[in-house]
Parts: C-alpha cells; structure tokens; sequence
C-alpha cells in the first residue's frame, strides 16, 4: 500500500508542475498573444484563416457562435457516418472489413462527434485503418477542440462589458488544435512509440501458437490515435481492450504518461479562467474544489479496493485484495488511479475492468461520471460543468446574505440561474429516464451478463458514461444492440448539447451586462469558504439526484457480499 500512496503523490506532483505553466501557455494562446511556438504556427493558423475565408477579427454574438458549434459537429457526424458505411470500398483496409452496422456507426458517429467516444464494437477488428485515422482520430482532435473553444465565451463574458459578442468559434478551435493539441500529441505519440506502442500501417501479424492453431495479432497506427485520445479527454482505443492492452499501453511509465495526459489540460484550464478572468486566486479556489473532491473519490476507492472481497478472506484462498480484472503489470494503485482520473475527466479509457471492480468502487466512478464529470471533467466542457454548479452555489449564497448574487463583478440573474439549472439536470434526467426504461424492458435486460444489482449497476454505468460524454464501460452489458445503440447515442447528444447551449447563453448574457464592483456586502468567491461551499453544492445536488439508484445497485451489492452474496 505504501508503494501505491508513493505513486499517487508522484502522480500528483507531477501533475501540478506541468498544469500550472501549460495553464498559463493557454491563456497566452486564447488572449490572441504571441508565445514561444508562434512562430512556427501562425504562419499556418493565418493560412487555414484565408482558406477558409475566415476573418480572425470578426466576433459573434452567442447565437451565431452556438450555430457554428451545431453546423460544425453536423457535418463531422454525417463525414464520420458515411466513412464507416462505405469503409469496405476505401483503401487502407489490409483485413477487408466491409460495412459497419448502420446502429453501429449512427453511434460510434454521435459518440465522437461529442467527444464520448463510447465504443459498442471492437476497434481493430470492425473498423479500417482509414476510418481509425481520418474518421476517429481527427474527431478526437476536433471534438477536443470544440470542448475547449466552448469555454472560452464564458471565461471572456466575465471580463466583457455591455457587448453583444463572445468571440470567433472558427478562430477558438483553430488555436485549440494548433496551439495545444497537436503539439502536446507530437511529443506523446514519440514517447509512447518509445515504449513499444505500435505504429504502423502494416496488415495484422499471423502467429501459430504452440496449440498449432494460427492467431491474428492486431496491429496499426495506434500510438496517433491513443496520444490525442488522452490528451483530448476522448478515450477510445484503437483495441477493444483499450488501455489494458499491451500494445496500446505496455510498460508502467506509457501507464503514468497516459494518466497524466488525460488530467493534464482539463487541470490546467481552472488556472487559465484565473489569469483570464483577471483573478488567480479565483482560478485556485475551483482548481481545489476540484482536486479535494477527486482526492476524496480516490481514498475511497483506493480503501475499497484493498479492502477486498470478505468472501475470499473467509473462503481460506489467501488475500482477500480484489485483483480480478486488473492488469498485473500495474496491480491495485495504478489500476484505481486510472479509474479515477478517467472518470472524473470524459475519457472513456481503462486499464483494468470496472466491472470487476469492488461495488463501492464502482458507486465511486459512477458518481464521478453522474454529476455531470466537472472533477477536472472533458477539456474546456469539464470547466464549464463546474462554472454551472459554481453559479448555483452563488445563488445560494446570495439568498443567505440578502441580496442579488454576484460573480466576478456580473450579476446573476434568472435567465443566468434557469439556463444552469438546465446545464447540471438535463443530462441527469436523460441518462436516469433511459436507465429506467432499459431495466423496465426485456430488450434492455437481455444484454446483461449479470442478475441482481450488478446488472442494474450495469445499465446506471452505460447511461451515466453516455450522459457525461465519458465513454468507459463495466463491460459487463452488451451495448452493441439496436436499444442501446440508439438509447445511448440520445443520451450523448442530450449530454453534450445540454451543457454547452445553456453555457453559450449565459455567455451572451454576462457579457451585455456592466461590471459591478464588489463592495462589503459581497460574497467572496476566491476564498476557501466558497470553495467548501462549492464542494457542498456538487455532493447534495448529486447526493439528492442519484443515490436512490446508487443504492439500489451498488451500494446494495456491497451489503450483499457481507452477506456472503455475488452476482
């Protein structure tokens, strides 16, 4: 144990030495001023400006910019759509895959499109090397670069003044990509090729094995893919093992690199709203709400893992510490601290099975993903999750001191507090209403490999991950069905649209209003009081909205295996 609480601080440290400058880089990038890679870049980020007949300088109000954001991810859909139809026509297919499903592809589309990445297939063996590459991993660049460029309007709506604009969306994504993206995803795929990741556009290797019988070693471009799938919060393996996969993830150090890279924008983006909002103590404040209810999330499941099965303690087989479904190159710390991190962000990777998870670890994860991942959550789209529980958490310190509330000089009003409430519960209500409609239904039932809670934590996991665009799996359901296919891919739309649209709109809003300045009588947001008050809003709007069905499921197969019960 001691060996895994080393890791985790390590972890850590490392984590908070590159947030910090890469939080301070992005703001550079996002303000329009010059940094230390402009000029290489800006001579191609001008270039694709005049390509595409695009006028940096021009802004849009927040409806022009929510249409460009809809008509963007319309036509990545039907791009991505149509490329998995005809993939068996194309070239770059050395297996000859032909066709996916049509409910296959209408949800792998929407699960990239929305950055998910929610996989109901198995990637080396249905889709070609074409579409993992110009259909999957450009949407993992994109849909990456959208979630960060949605940000942006309501970090700016702050610091503007009575303006009918929020900022250029072809102009946000384009930086997005070119200044963060595709930087950091150059030097990732080299160390991870330095690894043993596997990167190559030769057909799969044929092996006998000492059975006689001939084996199909699944290889490709996969160190592209599995670098941008991390940094981007997009998960998504090119295997269907994803990150367990010796290939996509072989050693212990590709192990922590690939950790960190999911964590590393999403926990520098609380640093770059502080500079940008003009208030770094403010950034800090939700970096720690952040980062103390992920720590907490983490102990948690860190103790039910060690813990262990009391069933194995008492059957005299040894340890009870659970190891099932975790890879032994990594054992219990690493396998724990991926699932945390991946679940907190809106990357759908895993380097161990959560279905073979302990029940209070598996409640741990589903929480992360149910309230909406602002722990850290997707880039751009996870600070956004937190800025809407950070305005509820205002409002609710307004009504306590009396008066209207404020945030960073902006006053919050009804249209500010109707659109938030839509951002934190629309999602909810999509992934809580399909969840019960899929155990309420035999096409629902019929894809669960377990009875009892456990089948329920199942469905609650499937829905929860496609609410909160995560993409993991328990991988114990099989999703790959006409119901889930269609049921899961509404859910993704809901979950995406329903945050961003409502965060566009209060962009709009604040940025129309004059700044107020704060006098005594105002409630001090860049402060461990709201900080302790945010945490509080996030635990009792979660708490209120799903531990009734947490405790049907996992919290109930907890007391089930005391009782010397499994499923």
């Amino acid at each position: 144990m001691a060996k895994d609480i080393t890791y985790i601080l390590v972890f850590l440290g490392v984590l908070m030495l590159l947030a910090l400058p890469l939080g301070h880089y992005m703001a550079q990038v996002f303000t329009g001023r010059r940094t230390f890679m402009s000029f290489i870049i800006r001579p191609f980020e001008s270039g694709l400006y005049r390509l595409c007949r695009v006028n940096e300088n021009e802004e849009m109000s927040w409806k022009q910019y929510s249409l460009a954001f809809l008509l963007f991810n319309a036509v990545g859909f039907m791009v991505l759509f149509l490329l998995q139809i005809v993939q068996g026509r194309l070239p770059l297919n050395p297996m000859g895959f032909g066709s996916v499903r049509w409910d296959t592809a209408l949800n792998t589309a929407i699960s990239f499109v929305t950055n998910t990445n929610w996989q109901a297939y198995g990637g080396e063996t249905t889709m070609s090397y074409l579409t993992q590459m110009v259909g999957l991993t450009v949407q993992n660049f994109v849909s990456a670069a959208v979630g960060m460029a949605v940000a942006l309007p309501l970090i700016r709506a702050f610091t503007s003044k009575l303006r009918n604009t929020i900022g250029n969306f072809w102009v946000d994504m384009t930086r997005s990509v070119l200044y963060v993206l595709l930087p950091l995803s150059i030097i990732l795929a080299m160390l991870l090729v330095s690894q043993g990741v596997v990167q190559t556009f030769a057909p799969s290797v044929k092996a006998q094995t000492i059975e006689g019988t001939e084996q199909v070693i699944a290889v490709g471009p996969v160190a592209s893919q599995v670098a941008i799938k991390e940094l981007g919060s997009n998960g998504g393996g090119f295997f269907n093992a994803n990150s367990s996969h010796p290939f996509e993830n072989p050693t212990p150090f590709s192990n922590f690199l690939e950790m960190l890279a999911i964590l590393l924008i999403p926990a520098a983006l609380p640093f770059t709203f502080g500079i940008m909002v003009k208030n770094r103590r403010q950034g800090w404040a939700i970096f720690a709400a952040m980062m103390i209810l992920f720590l907490v999330g983490l102990g948690a499941a860190f103790w039910a893992e060690w813990q262990g099965n009391p069933i194995l303690a008492q059957s005299g087989l040894g340890s009870s510490t659970n190891m099932e479904g975790k890879e032994v190159r990594f054992g219990i710390g690493p396998s724990v601290l991926w699932g945390q991190v991946t679940t907190v962000t809106s990357n759908g990777s895993v380097n161990a099975m959560h279905d073979s998870m302990m029940p209070l670890t598996g409640l741990v994860f589903m929480f992360n993903m149910a309230i909406g991942e602002v722990i850290f959550g997707g880039v751009g789209v996870g600070l956004i999750g937190m800025l809407m529980y950070a305005i509820l958490a205002i409002f609710l310190a307004g009504l306590m001191i009396g008066r209207t509330p404020e945030f960073l000089g902006k006053k919050l009003e009804a249209r500010e507090m109707i659109m938030a409430v839509i951002a934190v519960i629309a999602p909810a209500m999509a992934s809580l209403i399909f969840a019960g409609i899929a155990v309420a239904i035999p096409t629902g039932l019929s894809s669960l490999n377990n009875p009892g809670p456990h089948g329920l934590s199942e469905i609650l996991y499937a829905f929860f991950s496609a609410a909160g665009n995560n993409g993991s799996a328990f991988a114990g359901l099989n999703a790959n069905t006409v119901f889930y296919n269609l049921a899961t891919g509404f859910v993704m739309l809901v979950g995406r649209s329903a945050t961003i649209l409502p965060a566009l709109a209060i962009a709009g809003s604040l940025a129309m209003k004059k700044s107020v300045p704060s006098s005594s009588a105002t409630f001090p947001t860049a402060s461990p009081l709201f900080t302790v008050l945010l945490i509080g809003v996030v635990l009792i709007v979660g708490a209120l909205t799903f531990f009734p069905a947490l405790i049907l499921g996992p919290f109930l197969e907890h007391l089930l295996i005391f009782a010397g019960r499994t499923f």
